[in-house]
C-alpha cells in the first residue's frame, strides 16, 4: 500500500524526516518496503541556485557566444552562454557543475566543467524549458530583482517535494488501509516515546441537514451480506478537472486523476480506507435495491467487459436492472460521465467473504474489493460519506437533495478482553508498569478499566477486527513499546537435552507431523471390527478377543485386536477407486482380555504401497520396498530420541517375516511386508508394507539420548572400502556392529553403498560394498594408523561372519 508523507501531515503534526518516519512505521508493524521521492518537476531543481551576472563580454572566437561572470553568493563562476538576452545585472538560474537537468523526463544529463572555443565554463545559465518550468527556449530565464543571490532555486519557486512510502501491509491490518489509519499508529508511537499529547486532526466537513426524500427509496434485501448501507443524492453537479491539490495528492500515490467526482471518491478511499461509489442519478431512477444476482444474467462493468453472473454475487440494482457488483466494480450503464448533472453517492459495508468470492470468480481485483475483503472500519463509514459530500459540494457546486440516508443492521456489541499484567510482562520478557500499558492502549483507541492491580479489562475499537485475545492485546502493547526495546538477557538459558515426552499426546504430535510432512495421510477407523485371524492371535498373545454384547452386525462384533486390518481396508477402498500410491497412518488402541482382566494398548500403525514418488518426467516409477519401510521405522525411533536395536522376528499373523526395533529388549516397532494370506483375505492388490509402533512401550522406557555438541574437525577424513562376499542370510547390521566394536575412536561412520547377487558369485552368496570413514579431530591420519584397523575388521568379519574379500 502506498502512502504520501505530506498527506499524512493533514492528520497529525510531526517533524520526523521521511527516514525517521519509515523507521517508526516499520517498528510499529507497518513495514516500509521502499521510499520514493516525488517532485513537482523532475529533479526538483536540486543543485540549482540564484546568481547575478556581474560581467558579460563577447566570446573572442565565437560570434554567438558570450563569456559571463556570475556571482552565486559563495563564489563567482565563469560561464559561457549562447542566449541572446544575457547581459550584466540580470538575476538568473545557475546549474552548477554536478547538477542534473531534466529537459526531457527520461533523458537527464549532468552539468560538467567544459571548454567552449578555448574558454572554460563552470556551469550553465538556464532557460525555463531546460529546468522544466516552461516551454520557452528563446533565452535564459530572468528573475525578479528581489531574488536573493545564492539561495536555492527550489526555495525561490516553492518547489516542496513529497515522498511516497510503500508499506507491506499484512492481511490483519485492514485498519491501516488509509492515511488516517496509518496516522493513528504514528500518534500512538509519538505520544508514548516522545511524551507528546498529539491528537488526530479530522478534516472540516460542512454538510447541510436535509429531510428525507420520500420519492427515493433504499432497500437492502440481504442484510447479512450488507449490514450497513448509506446513500445521498446531489443535484446540479458540474463535472470538471479536480483542483491542483487534489490531483497532486492522488498522483503522490500513483493514482491518475480523472474528474472531480471520481477523484473525490478515490481520495476519500485512500484517506479513510473506506470505498465509495458514485452513480449517475439520472441513469438509475429513484430506487436502490441491494440483492443477489440472477444466475445467467449479463452485466457489463466499467472496463467494458460483459460478464455472466453466477447467482451468488451481491448486486446494487434499481429493482429493474443491475447497476454495480457490490464492493467490487461498477457498471458501465450507471457510471459518472462528463455529462452527468446529478449523482447518487454510496457508502456501505459488504460481507468480506462474499466480496472475496465474487472478486475471485470474475478475476476482478480492485482497490475497493481489496479493502472490503479484509474488512472496512464501520466507525468511518459515515465519516467517509460526510467527507465526500463536503468535498463534492465544494468542488462541483452541487446541492445536497437527500441524505445521507442510513440502513444499519450491524451488531454493535463491543469486544472485551481480560489482560493479566504479570502474564504480559512474562511473555514479552519486559517489565512495563500498568499505567504505561494503559497509556499505550488508550493511544491506540482501546478503552481500559482496572479490575485490580494485576488485571485490566480492555474494550477493543471497532476497526481492530483482528484483536480478540489477550495475546493480541500483548502484541499491540509490544509494537508501540518497541520490539527493539526488549532487552537481551545477560545469560541465555537453553537446554540442548532432548525433551522427554510427558504423555502420549506429545508423541502423537511429534510423529504425526513428521509422517504428514513425508506424504502420509492420517485416518481414523472404527475400533469395532470383525475378529480376523482370531485363532492365530489367541495363540500368539495368549489372550482373547473382547466381544461386544449387542453387536450392530457381524462386521462389528468385537473390539479390534490389531490396527492393520482397518488400514488394509483403507488401501483396498482406495485401490478400487484407481488410487494406487498410498501412505496411511493411524493412532489408536487395540483391545484384548486375559485371566487378569482387560488390556488396552496404544499404538501407531502405518502402511505404504505403490510407487515411492508420483509419476513424472523427472522421476522413475520405483515401487516402495522393504528398505523404504525400514528407513521410516528407524526415523520414527530417532524422532522419539530412543536407542533402538534391530532383530529379526519370527513369522506372525500379518507378516511371513518381519523385523523388530527393540527398546531395552522390549519390541517397540514391528515391520514387514503383509503376507499373501492376509492379502487374499482382505483383497487388496500388490505389495503392502506395514509397521506397528507400541506407544505404551515408548512411554514406559523413555530414557532419551543426550545431544552432544562437538567442535568441527580441523582435519580431512580418510575413506576405505571393502567388497565382501557373505552368505545371503547375513544382515548388514552384523557388519556394522563388528566394525564399530573393533574401532571406537577413529571410525566415525560406515555405509553400505552397493549390494549384488547373481553372476560370478557362488550359490547362496551375495556381495556387500561397504565404506569406512576414519577421522582424528586434531591430526591427519596416515596409512600406518588405518591399515591395522582395517585388517582387524577384516579378520573379525571373516571369523564371525565367514566374510571374504571379493577379488
Amino acid at each position: 500500500m502506498k502512502v504520501s508523507y505530506n498527506w499524512l501531515k493533514n492528520y497529525i503534526d510531526f517533524d520526523l524526516s521521511v527516514t525517521e518516519l519509515a523507521k517508526v512505521l516499520t517498528d510499529t508493524g507497518l513495514e516500509v518496503e521502499g521510499v520514493k521521492r516525488i517532485d513537482k518537476i523532475p529533479g526538483g531543481l536540486e543543485g540549482l541556485v540564484i546568481g547575478k551576472v556581474t560581467d558579460c563580454v563577447k566570446h573572442e572566437d565565437a560570434d554567438r557566444l558570450k563569456v559571463t561572470q556570475v556571482d552565486i553568493g559563495t563564489e563567482v563562476l565563469q560561464i559561457v552562454c549562447g542566449a541572446d538576452n544575457v547581459k550584466s545585472g540580470l538575476k538568473v538560474i545557475v546549474a552548477k557543475v554536478g547538477s542534473m537537468l531534466y529537459p526531457e523526463p527520461d533523458k537527464p544529463f549532468q552539468i560538467k566543467k567544459a571548454k567552449i572555443r578555448g574558454k572554460s565554463s563552470f556551469g550553465m545559465i538556464c532557460a525555463e524549458d531546460e529546468i522544466g518550468l516552461g516551454d520557452s527556449h528563446e533565452g535564459i530565464m530572468v528573475l525578479d530583482e528581489k531574488a536573493e543571490i545564492g539561495s536555492k532555486a527550489s526555495t525561490y519557486f516553492n518547489m516542496s517535494c513529497d515522498y511516497q512510502l510503500e508499506i507491506g501491509l499484512t492481511p490483519n491490518r485492514c485498519d491501516a488501509m488509509g492515511h488516517f489509519g496509518v496516522a493513528r499508529d504514528i500518534k500512538a508511537y509519538l505520544n508514548y516515546h516522545n511524551k507528546d499529547h498529539k491528537e488526530l486532526q479530522l478534516p472540516q466537513m460542512d454538510i447541510p441537514t436535509l429531510k428525507d426524500n420520500e420519492k427515493f427509496s433504499i432497500e437492502v434485501a440481504e442484510p447479512s451480506l450488507c449490514p450497513t448501507y448509506m446513500g445521498a443524492t446531489i443535484q446540479n453537479i458540474k463535472i470538471e478537472p479536480s483542483p491542483e491539490w487534489l490531483q497532486t495528492a492522488l498522483s503522490s500515490i500513483d493514482i491518475e486523476p480523472i474528474n472531480n467526482v471520481v477523484d473525490i471518491t478515490n481520495y476519500v478511499m485512500f484517506e479513510f480506507g473506506t470505498p465509495l461509489h458514485a452513480f449517475d442519478l439520472d441513469k438509475i431512477g429513484d430506487k436502490i435495491l441491494v440483492t443477489k444476482s440472477t444466475k445467467g444474467d449479463l452485466f457489463t462493468t466499467l472496463d467494458g467487459t460483459e460478464r455472466t453472473l453466477n447467482g451468488e454475487e451481491l448486486m446494487i440494482t434499481n429493482g429493474k436492472e443491475n447497476l454495480c457488483i457490490a464492493g467490487v466494480y461498477g457498471g458501465i450503464s450507471s457510471g459518472i460521465s462528463n455529462q452527468s448533472k446529478a449523482m447518487f453517492l454510496e457508502s456501505a459495508i459488504f460481507d468480506s467473504t462474499s466480496v472475496r468470492k465474487t472478486s475471485k470468480s470474475h478475476n476482478l481485483q480492485t482497490d475497493a474489493s481489496f479493502r472490503f475483503e479484509r474488512g472496512v472500519d464501520p466507525s468511518l463509514t459515515k465519516k467517509a460519506m460526510n467527507r465526500a459530500i463536503s468535498l463534492i459540494l465544494e468542488l462541483t457546486g452541487g446541492e445536497l437533495s437527500m441524505g445521507p440516508k442510513i440502513i444499519d443492521s450491524r451488531n454493535t456489541e463491543e469486544v472485551e478482553v481480560d489482560l493479566n499484567i504479570q502474564s504480559l510482562n512474562s511473555r514479552l520478557g519486559i517489565n512495563i508498569e500498568t499505567e504505561e500499558i494503559m497509556n499505550i492502549l488508550e493511544n491506540l483507541d482501546f478503552k481500559c478499566q482496572k479490575l485490580n492491580q494485576e488485571n485490566l479489562q480492555v474494550v477493543v475499537p471497532s476497526y481492530r477486527r483482528d484483536v480478540y485475545r489477550s495475546e493480541d492485546i500483548m502484541e499491540e502493547v509490544l509494537r508501540i513499546y518497541g520490539f527493539n526495546q526488549v532487552p537481551l538477557p545477560k545469560k541465555w538459558h537453553i537446554s540442548f537435552q532432548n525433551k522427554e515426552f510427558e504423555n502420549s499426546n506429545e508423541i502423537h504430535r511429534t510423529l504425526s507431523e513428521w509422517l504428514v510432512s513425508n506424504g502420509f495421510n492420517e485416518v481414523i477407523n472404527n475400533s469395532l471390527s470383525k475378529d480376523l485371524f482370531g485363532d492365530k492371535l489367541d495363540e500368539k498373545s495368549g489372550r482373547s478377543k473382547v466381544s461386544v454384547l449387542n453387536p450392530l452386525s457381524s462386521e462389528l462384533s468385537s473390539m479390534r485386536r490389531s490396527m492393520l486390518p482397518g488400514l488394509l481396508e483403507n488401501i483396498k477402498y482406495n485401490q478400487n477407486r484407481q488410487h494406487s500410491d498410498l501412505k496411511f497412518f493411524e493412532f489408536g488402541k487395540v483391545y484384548e482380555k486375559s485371566e487378569n482382566g482387560f488390556h488396552e494398548t496404544r499404538q501407531l500403525a502405518f502402511v505404504i504401497t505403490g510407487n515411492q514418488k508420483p509419476e513424472s518426467w523427472k522421476n522413475d516409477s520405483k515401487a516402495v520396498d522393504f528398505f523404504e519401510l525400514k528407513s521410516i521405522c528407524q526415523t520414527l525411533g530417532n524422532k522419539l530420541g530412543l536407542n533402538l536395536k534391530g532383530k529379526t522376528g519370527d513369522p506372525s499373523v500379518y507378516f511371513d517375516t518381519f523385523q523388530q526395533l527393540n527398546l531395552k529388549k522390549h519390541p517397540l516397532i514391528e515391520y514387514g511386508e503383509i503376507s499373501n494370506e492376509v492379502k487374499k483375505e482382505i483383497g487388496f492388490k500388490g505389495s503392502v508394507f506395514a509397521g506397528v509402533l507400541n506407544i505404551d512401550v515408548a512411554m514406559k522406557n523413555r530414557k532419551h539420548k543426550t545431544t552432544i555438541f562437538e567442535e568441527l574437525p580441523k582435519t580431512f577424513f580418510v575413506k576405505r572400502d571393502f567388497s565382501l562376499i557373505l552368505d545371503k542370510a547375513v544382515n548388514y547390521d552384523s557388519i556394522e556392529k563388528i566394525a564399530l566394536d573393533s574401532e571406537k575412536n577413529l571410525l566415525k561412520r560406515i555405509n553400505l553403498f552397493d549390494v549384488y547377487e547373481g553372476k560370478n558369485l557362488p550359490e547362496n552368496k551375495k556381495s556387500y560394498a561397504v565404506s569406512f570413514v576414519f577421522q582424528h579431530p586434531q591430526e591427519t591420519l596416515q596409512d600406518a594408523q588405518i591399515d591395522p584397523i582395517m585388517e582387524t575388521i577384516r579378520l573379525r568379519l571373516k571369523k564371525e561372519l565367514g566374510a571374504e574379500l571379493r577379488a
